[in-house]
């Protein structure tokens, strides 16, 4: 969970040390994205210092100089220690290999420059990361929470304040028992989201659909689908959409997930005191059996199944899955919206954006049944392209992300309505595209006022799944229009992301020299296994770390040795990164986190 600041933790810590330019005193960096390039993108790095800047050199895997040049314009103060960011364009590399910058005595870390495409490796590291997520029977670490198979149903709780997860008074049980066996735990912790695994698991079968194959995604696509299936009861129009509770009571009486540190697998069995919600997990359902549903929830959902219909060989099976699809999507609760449901509580995942949901969920039904021949094509068609137009009047101001989906949903409405070949509709193509170039010029705006071209906000939560997002967004742009004006931009977003940004640190586990080491995560904490492919929050205010860390749980290795945190001189702008087993702002990994991520990978690795 990473909303809320009593659902904390995190792991271990790589730096680099300081290095001094051979033309001055000043120290200095060189960041660099440390997964690397194709060999036809825009190519920058950055000198970061506190001092001019002459000359740079690139070299190959022998320490032969491949190019050399003058350092870039001055593109500003990233804090009062290193108050000159030099651009350094590395564009005319285009021979794959392994490669190091040099300036002085600087030296970056290895990239690489391949023929086509990103390399591999990382998209591999991300889909790899969900198998560490699973959940239930079919998992890495073996079974975890079977008791879900018969969990029992509850009333939603009172919480003791908006911003708390602390529940005041007891539960109430009102049904069961239902099967919620599986899925994929949420974040660092173990409860599960409908309203994140549908958006995660519609992430993933794009991904299968639109970018470069990667082994094994179609599978943890699959088990995400299984999961949403239980979840999704179509003979009583149930929608279940969270297993588990954050924190306990307020009386002490009985304990939540965010309140122990220790592995999956020994929940079902523990039988502590105040443990009754550890080993039977509860489980809360959006509305009354038959009820209309959150609109946000029915339209990621529906999305999901309507994805994987779009691709599964079976004729058969893909109506089935679409018929489901489509049972979800006309439970939506579109009058008389209120509060959306995400979580309990709310803070958890405060979604207010629920229309572009809307749209998501009827095009991807218009492309399924386009597919199948459905003649029910053209009405979930008119819908998409009538939640498309509120859209545009009443939510836009986001980018791709957890909270705003409507770059993928623009992107396929456009590809239906151009596979139907009909007009009238409540939007056009051109403004749909204009949305979806109203958000990279949102990010465009602000990478031109950033020395490191960022185009999140890094002094808030959520600035790598934005970074990502950009990123995809600008392929999206460019599958419809064929205009790649904005190509160098997204390519920007995710060398940002992989390392090119003022801590010199990748924030996807395991991809680059520099990642993070130390993510949010119990289960690597505990076995001493890396969560390869977890990507985390990165930075965030520098207000949040004001109180402190946190303490440790008894249980938790503590990382790094000491406590030492060796990014504090690169704090500047309002944010701060810190890469601690305590650094909950900034440490966490989170599955929605991974599913952007592995969808722009992907999409750049075509």
């Amino acid at each position: 969970m990473k909303r809320l600041i009593p659902a904390a933790l995190t792991l271990a810590l790589l730096t680099t040390g300081n290095v001094a330019l051979a033309d001055s005193a000043a120290p200095g960096f060189i960041r660099v994205d440390q997964v690397g390039f194709a060999s036809a993108e825009t190519k920058h790095a950055y000198l970061m210092t506190s001092g001019a800047a002459g000359r740079f050199s690139v070299v190959d895997g022998r320490g032969r100089e491949v190019l050399a040049g003058k350092a870039g314009r001055d593109l500003g103060t990233w804090n009062a220690r290193y108050p000159h960011v030099y651009d350094l364009d590395l564009t005319r590399l285009r021979t794959p290999g392994n490669y190091r910058i040099k300036a002085g005595a600087v030296t970056s870390p290895t990239f690489e420059v391949t023929p086509a495409g990103l390399p591999a490796a990382p998209a591999r590291k991300v889909v790899d990361f969900f198998g560490l997520q699973r959940d239930g029977a079919a998992t890495r670490g073996g079974p975890s929470h079977l008791n879900d198979r018969a969990a029992s149903v509850y009333a939603w709780p009172e919480f003791t304040g908006p911003d708390t997860d602390q529940i005041k008074g007891g539960l109430t049980r009102i049904g069961g028992p239902v099967d919620v066996e599986g899925g994929w735990f949420d974040a660092g912790d173990y409860l599960k989201f409908t309203h994140i695994l549908s958006y995660v698991d519609t992430l993933l079968w794009a991904a299968e659909r639109d970018g470069a194959p990667v082994p094994n995604l179609r599978d943890e696509a699959a088990h995400g689908l299984r999961y949403l299936d239980k979840m999704w009861d179509e003979r009583t129009r149930t929608l279940y959409i969270q297993v588990g509770i954050g924190a306990g009571d307020e009386a002490g009486t009985f304990y939540g997930d965010h309140d122990i540190w220790r592995l999956p697998q020994a929940d079902d069995g523990d039988t502590g005191d105040g443990r009754q919600f550890i080993r039977h997990r509860p489980v809360f359902r959006a509305a009354d059996p038959g009820e209309p549903i959150s609109p946000n929830l029915a339209g990621r959902t529906a999305a999901a199944f309507a994805l994987a219909a779009q691709l599964e060989p079976s004729r058969a099976r893909a109506a089935k899955l679409l018929d489901k699809a489509a049972s979800v999507y006309a439970m939506a609760k579109t009058t008389g919206v209120g509060q959306l449901v995400t979580s309990l509580p709310h803070a958890f995942y405060p979604e207010s954006v629920w229309r572009d949901d809307m749209e998501l969920g009827g095009a991807q039904l218009a492309l399924a049944a386009q597919r199948l021949g459905d003649p029910r094509a053209g009405r979930w068609l008119a819908q998409a392209a009538h939640w498309a137009a509120e859209y545009l009047k009443e939510e836009g101001g986001d980018t791709f992300n957890l909270y705003d989906v409507s770059a993928l949903a623009h992107t396929d409405l456009i590809k239906a309505m151009r596979r139907a070949g009909t007009g009238g509709h409540a939007v056009s193509e051109t403004d749909l595209v204009a949305g979806l170039r109203a958000q990279l010029e949102i990010g465009n705006r602000r990478a031109a006022a950033d020395p490191f071209r960022a185009g999140a906000k890094y002094d808030e939560f959520d600035s790598v799944p934005h970074a990502f997002g950009l990123a995809a967004t600008s392929r999206l742009y460019r599958s419809v229009t064929g205009d790649r004006s904005y190509d160098a931009f997204g390519t920007g977003q995710r060398n940002w992301a992989l390392g090119a940004n003022p801590w010199g640190v990748s924030f996807v586990a395991g991809a680059g020299q520099n990642s993070i080491a130390c993510p949010h995560h119990q289960v690597a904490n505990i076995t001493g296994r890396p969560a390869t492919g977890a990507v985390v929050n990165g930075p965030n205010s520098a207000g949040l770390f004001e109180g402190g860390l946190g303490g440790h749980f008894e249980e938790m290795p503590p990382c790094p040795p000491g406590g030492v945190d060796r990014y504090e001189e690169f704090t500047g702008r309002g944010s701060r990164f810190v890469d601690d087993v305590r650094s909950w702002q900034a440490s966490e990994p989170a599955d929605d986190f991974a599913a952007v991520a592995l969808y722009a990978l992907t999409l750049m690795s075509r």
